[in-house]
């Protein structure tokens, strides 16, 4: 048997391992028991690896890694999505730095600089994915603009259009004016602002009981060029009797009316709201009911269209600083407030969104969601963590119609032909020259469908829908999908009505969410702020075990978690991440176990583990449960409590315990008992393997590669991603609860005995003696493992009873319900080491004080940087604690 390497070096193990998993088929598809087949969130075509992917495709590797080693029939699908906006946008800007206009050069050609764009970069996300060791199929990989994704995206809004769910209307949308697109509300990103309300006056026509004007209050002067109406509240009896009256426009000189309407608040600014029907939705709506004119008064652009005189060709900042000047020139600027409000802007280019009235393309969303609510409702798809799915029910309950228009040339063109000359229009699956019914020329809708459109049939549309659908009834629904909290509504609650309405069935049986990851100090990751971490830079410095492990050990309950990690502010790079430096520090310990078991095997011979010690029966009870805990976390997505369960089993029971109690054996012991160890360490080995291997596949693989067979396993699988997962039926007779409960005692003795020798400063190697005052049943059982406790403790006497007495000169520790009692004799000089601990004490009581001052400064806490209250904040947990640890000692020798 050749040696394992001293060191692992992930660098190299990890990519040779892809290569020969992949070379060996092992990713793709594989027939079993019960399918398990996930679709991975397509990323965007032009994307790169971030730290939401790398969460994300960690989850769903562990769940297929563990699902295909259960022996189910798995199917995990890659694919990219075309990212309308986003490549657009990229190859604009590729374009410009040419010299090149887009809109010189034509739609097609630019269509042809965005496919050789995605051919270019477009595997570039693709290739991270793969780096990290996930187990997709990479030979069947998909795109949303695809000729066959085409065809399925085409079917569906043919079949949409003709069942009068798609429909075309004026409306308000959200109008980015540098992508020059609509947005829908759920892209849309708010960011709090600081800004102002204008108070301006608006003279009426005739005068009212002595009223010669009305004060509107705006956060948006500029659009009042675009107002035909002013509204007030119904519940604002005062202002009741302006109700009917006209105000003069001002700058325009359009007489206006003044309505009641209960869109409006009577506490907002004065009671009095300008309503401009073309630029906001709630004065759109006000506009339908009171029959106003709907005028836009800017372009695509943002700018001020013809016709408003000095106004016209101003952008809208400039229009505003205009507007205000004129109106405080004619002395109609009554005042000006302070005021923080939120402003929407583009999620792609970050400019604000202007609510703009254009003609667009619609989903008639409430013949499609009453289904897709209630699949949730009943259980037929479940949420993890369950709150989400009150967010869901939520969201589905104030749906509006979604408008799938999109102003850009990349993307899946709308397949909707109008005839100019005799009004004919119909959706069709094939393009057409000529008019059916006149035989004139016509002409296909310029605008493209939005993203989400294309991307909610992902989970059907990837398996041959409409055309083939043999693997549908193989794999569909699928089992799981994972994903973030926010595109629940853009993504997931369209997938499940698409999927109703297309197959007849649910898209997937449940819905994972996981944890937002933030920056060290809890604020969002971006670019901007120099704050992301890269997911290749952790790889690069700590392996993909080491960064996909972290990750899993990450995730509780919480919806957010944050990410410790340390990066250069000049360079934006990584310096370190202290908890992916733990689970680096783990891989080591994984493999250095390993190693020493496998240096430790010389007369092997295959055979079944047997518990000859306690030790033994312990460990092989310890196994048969986290083989039971693990399974059961895995098929419930609890893959946190999974990864840190494993991890203490691991290190805690098996290398800090198991391997150390057995070195007696494989040195010293007879060729029996080193023979039944030896055997008892690899089938041990095998298995932590074979339960760490989702989460952790490299390392892993490297272990299982250089074990021999174990006696209840022939090893014959050519990887361990291939070979069986441990059932707990099958290790369900090594349960044994006794031998846990008294080795766990015994454990609990020595373990204290070895925080005092720490706490103390003494040598591994001096002997202590230890008495325990403890109940009946638990003298018996210690009197049971005496012979352990003295060994593996370096006890040299021990007595445990009801009645025993702590010694003179001995330290007591409290542990549960053992009260135990270790002599130090003339070890330690108790009145000296009473004497430093009390300077300890005194000194760490001062720091207390002095950050409890400083977190009790309001001053302090408003000014400071997040970051430096925290740090503070850890400091007063980290004192707190030391003080109560120093007063425990202390009382040791009272």
């Amino acid at each position: 048997m050749e040696e394992m390497p001293k060191t692992y070096d992930p660098q190299t193990q990890e990519p040779e391992l892809i290569q020969k998993w992949i070379d060996a088929g092992c990713y793709q598809r594989n027939k079993g028991v019960g399918d398990c087949t996930v679709v991975i969130p397509p990323p965007n075509v032009t994307g790169i690896l971030h730290m939401g992917h790398a969460m994300d495709d960690s989850i769903q590797d562990t769940f297929i890694r563990y699902n295909r080693m259960r022996g189910r029939s798995t199917r995990w699908i890659l694919g990219t999505d075309h990212a309308g906006i986003a490549t657009q946008t990229k190859v604009d800007k590729k374009l410009k730095s040419e010299g090149i206009s887009r809109l010189e050069i034509g739609r097609e050609k630019f269509l042809d600089a965005c496919w050789d764009w995605t051919h270019e970069y477009g595997g570039t996300i693709v290739s991270q994915i793969k780096r990290m060791g996930c187990s997709v199929d990479f030979n069947d990989e998909k795109f949303t603009m695809s000729p066959e994704f085409s065809r399925a995206v085409r079917r569906v809004f043919c079949d949409w259009y003709h069942e009068g769910l798609i429909y075309r209307g004026k409306r308000i949308v959200n109008w980015c004016p540098n992508c020059c697109t609509a947005i829908s509300d759920d892209e849309a990103e708010y960011h709090d602002e600081k800004g102002h309300l204008w108070f301006l006056r608006y003279p009426l026509v005739e005068p009212v009981d002595g009223v010669e004007y009305v004060t509107v209050a705006t956060t948006r002067p500029e659009t009042m060029l675009g107002d035909t109406g002013i509204a007030v509240s119904p519940s604002d009896p005062e202002k009741a009797k302006l109700v009917g009256a006209h105000v003069m426009l001002p700058i325009v000189n359009r007489e206006i009316p003044i309505f009641s309407d209960w869109h409006v608040d009577a506490n907002f600014g004065t009671g009095f709201v300008k309503v401009t029907p073309a630029h906001d939705p709630n004065d759109y709506a006000m506009g339908q009911t009171h029959d106003l004119p709907q005028i836009n008064v800017f372009d695509e652009h943002a700018v001020v269209v013809e016709g408003y005189g000095e106004f016209t060709g101003m952008d809208r900042d400039q229009a505003r600083e205009a507007i205000v000047a004129w109106f405080e020139g004619h002395g109609l600027l009554d005042h000006i407030e302070e005021l923080d409000h939120s402003v929407m802007h583009c999620y792609r280019c970050d400019s604000a969104l202007e609510p703009w009235l254009s003609e667009q393309w619609f989903v008639a969303v409430d013949k499609l969601k009453q289904r897709a609510t209630q699949v949730v409702r009943d259980g037929q798809i479940k949420f993890h963590p369950a709150r989400w799915t009150d967010t869901y029910l939520t969201w589905m309950d104030n749906l509006k119609d979604w408008c799938i228009s999109r102003q850009l040339w990349w993307g899946h063109r709308i397949p909707v032909f109008h005839c100019d000359e005799c009004g004919w229009e119909d959706a069709l699956m094939e393009d057409v020259d000529t008019c059916p019914k006149c035989g004139h020329h016509v002409h296909q809708e310029e605008d493209v469908l939005d993203t989400w459109f294309s991307s909610q049939l992902w989970t059907f549309a990837t398996q041959g829908w409409p055309d083939d659908t043999s693997e549908l009834a193989e794999h569909h629904p699928t089992k799981v999908l994972v994903t973030a909290r926010d595109i629940i509504a853009l993504w997931v609650a369209r997938m499940i009505m698409s999927s109703l309405y297309c197959t007849d069935e649910i898209p997937f049986e449940d819905v994972y969410i996981y944890a937002t990851i933030l920056a060290k100090d809890g604020s969002r990751m971006s670019k901007s702020k120099g704050n992301g971490v890269d997911p290749m830079e952790l790889m690069d410095k700590y392996g993909a075990d080491a960064m996909r492990y972290n990750l899993l050990t990450l995730i509780t309950n919480n919806q957010d978690v944050k990410f410790d990690a340390n990066i250069d502010k000049k360079t934006k790079k990584l310096i370190d991440s202290p908890r992916t430096e733990q689970a680096r520090s783990f891989v080591t310990k994984i493999w250095n176990a390993s190693r020493f078991v496998q240096m430790n095997l010389d007369g092997y011979v295959p055979g079944a583990p047997v518990a000859k010690t306690a030790e033994d029966a312990w460990m092989l009870s310890r196994l048969a449960r986290t083989v039971a805990e693990a399974t059961e976390q895995l098929e419930t997505y609890n893959f946190g409590d999974y990864a840190r369960n494993i991890q203490s089993f691991f290190w805690g029971d098996v290398c800090d315990w198991y391997i150390e109690l057995c070195k007696g054996r494989l040195l010293d012991g007879t060729a029996d008992e080193k023979l039944q160890v030896q055997r008892n360490l690899v089938y041990v080995l095998d298995v932590s393997m074979r339960l760490l291997h989702p989460v952790m596949p490299f390392v892993t693989e490297s272990v299982w590669d250089a074990l021999p067979a174990s006696g209840l396993d022939a090893h014959d699988a050519q990887f361990l991603m291939v070979a069986k997962w441990p059932e707990p039926e099958d290790l369900a007779g090594f349960v044994n609860e006794a031998a846990e409960g008294d080795f766990e005692l015994a454990k609990r003795v020595i373990s204290c005995v070895r925080s005092t020798r720490a706490r103390y400063r003494l040598s591994p190697k001096a002997e202590l003696a230890v008495a325990v005052r403890c109940g009946e049943a638990e003298a018996a059982v210690l009197a049971g493992q005496e012979g352990f406790v003295r060994s593996v403790g370096r006890v040299s006497e021990f007595t445990a009873g009801a009645d025993v007495e702590k010694p003179a000169g001995a330290v007591s520790v409290a542990d549960g319900g053992l009260e135990i009692f270790v002599d130090l004799g003339g070890l330690v000089d108790l009145a000296a080491e009473g004497a430093r601990l009390k300077k300890e004490l005194a000194k760490a009581e001062k720091e207390l004080a002095g950050v409890e001052r400083t977190l009790g400064n309001d001053g302090f806490v408003a000014k400071a940087a997040p970051a430096v209250i925290e740090k503070k904040r850890s400091q007063q947990v980290e004192l707190t604690a030391t003080i109560a640890q120093l007063k425990a000692q202390i009382a040791d020798f009272s």
